[in-house]
């Protein structure tokens, strides 16, 4: 017969309330991307100064196919046409090979920016405090660090290179067509002002059109993260269709987002159309007035319009790429938004540390705490709590009374909404220098050896180490049995773990991390009762010597403590030892009577 278990309390924040992670202004991104490029200024000149010569090379072709018009108009020998069609082909070469030189610096600019980018993202992302991620939701964090990054990575290895060989073909073209005629340059800038009001159009439209697409999407990505996370629960309670209604609501506005994008770019292109055909059709109207009053030889006038017609390229690539410049851009401040946050303050990250030999190290101190997650739902009042140094308290009560939630506090996940938790570290820290450590049932077992997953705890722990904090949990027989003891590869691809195992490495982690201060959230939660009782000595093993609360599980953890909070409704109603209420006749009374009737049922 399994033994009753108590589950967490509920502190997922409502979809609808989240928080998301802050975006950067357009002038803040602006600015980042300027820091970032600054340290590798001379390989943007360098790149930039490549492609320049690579346009201008270009842009002699068409001067040499005018040559050729003439000479073929001016009935020439046709060995006259051999110098023209030998320059063309170095020309050509010319222009391959420093267009790939030039591209090939530009793209390694980007890379080298994007990789910066990369790490000072993840850097920040790791020391988010863990309230601020989870009131965000996991999905906005999973679609910053995947999709955004994703399109700012496509945008630095395609679009940015296309960009600037673009604009400068662009600029160069123009000032040519200026050297052939200045009348040819003004027939063609008759195509500007219907550019630029499709330009400012579609970037009126499409920067708040992206980034309510950008939120979309992560909404989408934590509903359905949320769903499937929750899956057991949803089946147990039957609230599949209440989930699938809101999976299908955020898909549906993702969706529509999507759509409304497509419809702007296909409007965005037919406008491109009317100014390529109005500038074409000026300039080969001037170019037939200049040749016929004199000005301009037929083959002047066949350069300017193919130095037209080679513009719609470079312009349409222009003006397409802003739907990927606007997408990057988008994605890009939701990046620099996270990698501005601050950093957290010193020390731990909720709780006050007290000066030295204030108090015995390890002691904890909470002092009228109130928390909510959502204003008007407070989760807990006026909580007060000491635990002494060396003290093991198991914190008890039915399911929401705000156990999870205190302990939270304690070890700093969570900063309290008035009141304080103070937690005395001296001058005694050991191990990693922590002075709280949680353990939760829900424990991550990275890909890699086992020896790397339990160094996490303490960078610095030799086999020896290792080897000995394994002993302390019972796990050191199982570890050597394994393929490659240490060395063998766990996580995902490689050797699979139990329920127990894996959190008997989270308690070899809290050994050797060895916190004046141990919080463990029902870490013996997910053994099943065939383990129970081993994994409760293992836990009991880990925290021995330490200031332990212990968010009780099972009863039995409770009774071995050395005291026993009991909580209901947000407020601590009970304390004292094991013997002490169950003579009290109070909550804990009813709680153990009922917990060993059903011990005592037969199965």
């Amino acid at each position: 017969m399994t033994e009753p278990t108590e589950p967490t309390d509920p502190i997922e924040t409502s979809p609808d309330t989240r928080e998301l992670l802050p975006t950067a202004s357009p002038a803040r991104t602006r600015a980042a991307i300027r820091e970032l490029v600054r340290p590798h200024r001379a390989l943007a000149i360098g790149g930039f100064a490549v492609l320049i010569a690579a346009t201008a090379a270009g842009l002699l072709v068409q001067p040499l196919l005018g040559r050729i018009v003439d000479l073929v108009a001016d009935r020439q020998p046709p060995a006259d046409l051999n110098w023209p069609v030998v320059l063309l082909i170095l020309v050509a070469v010319a222009q391959g090979a420093t267009t790939a030189l030039g591209l090939s610096l530009v793209s390694r600019l980007g890379e080298t920016v994007l990789a910066r980018l990369r790490e000072q993202f993840v850097e920040k992302a790791l020391r988010l405090p863990l309230e601020q991620v989870e009131k965000a939701g996991a999905g906005d964090l999973t679609a910053r660090v995947t999709r955004d990054v994703s399109v700012v990575g496509e945008a630095v290895r395609r679009a940015l290179p296309e960009l600037a060989r673009s604009l400068l073909a662009i600029v160069l073209t123009l000032a040519a067509m200026a050297v052939l005629d200045w009348r040819f340059l003004l027939a063609a800038l008759l195509a500007v002002p219907v550019q630029a009001h499709t330009a400012r159009w579609y970037v009126r439209h499409a920067v708040p059109l992206y980034a309510r697409q950008r939120i979309a999407t992560g909404a989408q990505q934590q509903q359905l993260l949320d769903t499937i996370a929750g899956a057991s629960t949803v089946r147990a309670f039957q609230l599949a269709e209440q989930h699938t209604k809101r999976v299908d609501q955020r898909s549906r506005t993702a969706v529509d987002l999507t759509l409304r994008g497509v419809r702007l770019v296909l409007d965005f292109y037919n406008r491109l159309h009317i100014a390529e055909y109005t500038g074409l059709t000026a300039v080969l109207v001037t170019g037939f007035f200049l040749v016929r009053s004199g000005s301009v030889s037929i083959g002047t006038a066949t350069a300017a319009a193919l130095y037209f017609h080679s513009l719609f390229t470079p312009v349409n690539s222009a003006l397409v790429l802003l739907d990927d410049a606007q997408s990057a851009t988008a994605a890009l401040a939701r990046l620099v938004g996270v990698t501005d946050q601050p950093d957290p303050e010193p020390g731990h990250p909720a709780a006050r540390t007290q000066e030295p030999g204030a108090a015995p190290d390890g002691a904890v101190a909470v002092n009228g705490v109130h928390h909510a997650y959502e204003t008007g739902r407070p989760v807990l009042k006026d909580v007060a709590l000491t635990l002494r140094t060396g003290e093991r308290v198991a914190l008890v009560g039915p399911s929401g009374a705000g156990k999870t939630t205190l302990a939270r506090l304690i070890a700093g996940v969570h900063r309290p909404t008035s009141g304080s938790v103070l937690v005395t570290t001296g001058t005694g820290v050991q191990g990693n220098g922590l002075p709280v450590a949680l353990v939760t049932q829900e424990t991550h077992v990275f890909a890699g050896p086992l020896a790397d997953d339990l160094r996490l705890a303490r960078p610095d722990a030799t086999d020896t180490h290792l080897r000995a904090a394994l002993a302390v949990v019972d796990a050191a027989d199982w570890v050597d049995a394994l393929p490659d003891g240490l060395a063998t590869v766990v996580g995902v691809g490689g050797h699979r773990l139990t329920p127990a195992q894996v959190q008997q490495l989270a308690l070899a982690r809290l050994v050797l991390a060895d916190p004046p201060v141990a919080v463990l959230d029902e870490a013996t939660a997910e053994a099943g009762s065939t383990g129970a009782r081993l994994l409760e000595q293992a836990a009991d093993r880990a925290v021995d010597g330490r200031t332990a609360l212990v968010v009780a599980h099972r009863l039995t953890q409770a009774a071995a403590a050395d005291r026993i909070v009991v909580m209901e409704d947000g407020r601590i109603v009970e304390s004292g030892t094991h013997d002490e209420l169950s003579r009290a006749a109070g909550t804990y009374a009813a709680l153990w009577a009922a917990w060993s009737d059903t011990r005592a049922t037969p199965s």
